[in-house]
């Protein structure tokens, strides 16, 4: 056992709730069964329901966080909640609690820095949710991510994760929607940070409790997360692509140009050669973008990795 393990690890269930309440109660007293020594902090997100006055009674930590959207209030759970281990969960009764305690083993005994409430891998999600497009958007940004950064993450868009420390203090939360899930599997894969999963057991929202997403715009802004990430991730990539698209553009454009030159040893498209120089002077300029950016990028790994030093990876229960 390293020194560093030497005390119990403190572990923090973290509830971000918007109109919750006709599950909120069942949450919490479900998660003080699962897990009576973690301290349970609900964040009220501008609720017009009863959420806040239930959670009150149930007598557990209590907050409001008024700007709103999920990332804002999980930015706010993350700076102001001190703890060793992190449980983020919904408030929407989805999740089961008696889960959480293999989750919080299975960081225990790999030291690992994510672990993922998979719903996926034993068709429970596929069986429960009741909304098609959100099967075939779940399938289509695991496909992207799992390609894009080299991973093998079961459900991505999974509310149900549980943290370290490092990873918590450390994750720099950009997003204000339900994006963040995206946001979080990318920063673990794209840093090289170590994810386990765990299967669990999804049920559907209960009936007259409605979900906050929505299929087509909320499912878009993921979409635009992942490039806006990739970009911030893997510059050399984007702009190489771009980069290529812009010289594919440059040949159809250039090539009749040439052709003419070749034929009257002069340009007549005069228009259509100068187009043609712009998108390969442009595709230079963008490669070269990427390439410094690919180094920028370079040192601020070196840099996380540095401060990720400074955290525990794992605690002795």
């Amino acid at each position: 056992m390293n020194s560093r393990d030497s005390h119990e690890a403190t572990i923090a269930i973290l509830v971000p709730c918007y109109n919750e309440g006709l599950t909120i109660g069942k949450v919490i007293d479900d998660f003080k069964m699962a897990l009576p020594q973690a301290t349970i902090y609900v964040y009220n997100n501008n609720s017009s329901d009863d959420t806040k006055t239930i959670a009150l009674s149930k007598n557990v930590k209590v907050y409001d966080e008024y700007r709103q959207g999920k990332g804002h209030v999980v930015r706010s759970m993350f700076r102001e909640i001190d703890a060793d281990i992190y449980i983020l969960v919904d408030g929407d009764d989805t999740y089961p609690a008696d889960a959480a305690k293999d989750m919080v083993e299975t960081m225990l005994e790999t030291g690992c820095d994510m672990v993922v409430g998979d719903r996926l891998s034993n068709g429970t999600y596929f069986a429960e949710n009741k909304r098609g497009f959100h099967n075939f958007g779940n399938n289509l940004v695991k496909n992207m991510i799992n390609r894009l950064f080299h991973g093998d993450i079961h459900d991505i868009m999974t509310g149900y994760r549980v943290f370290n420390k490092r990873f918590v203090k450390c994750f720099p939360l950009m997003s204000n929607g339900f994006e963040i899930e995206t946001e979080m599997t990318i920063f673990a894969l794209a840093n090289k940070l170590k994810v386990m999963q765990v299967p669990i057991n999804y049920k559907d929202r209960p009936e007259g409790s409605f979900s906050k997403l929505n299929t087509f715009s909320d499912g878009l802004k993921v979409i635009l997360t992942i490039f806006n990430l990739l970009k911030e991730y893997k510059p050399l990539m984007f702009f190489s692509l771009l980069a290529f698209i812009c010289i594919i553009f440059g040949l159809i454009m250039g090539t009749p140009v040439i052709m003419e030159y070749i034929h009257f040893q002069y340009i007549y498209k005069v228009p259509s050669a100068v187009l043609a120089a712009s998108l390969m002077i442009i595709a230079v300029l963008l490669f070269i973008t990427g390439l410094i950016l690919d180094y920028i990028k370079t040192m601020r790994l070196q840099l996380l990795q540095i401060e990720l030093n400074h955290y525990p990876g794992n605690y002795n229960h």
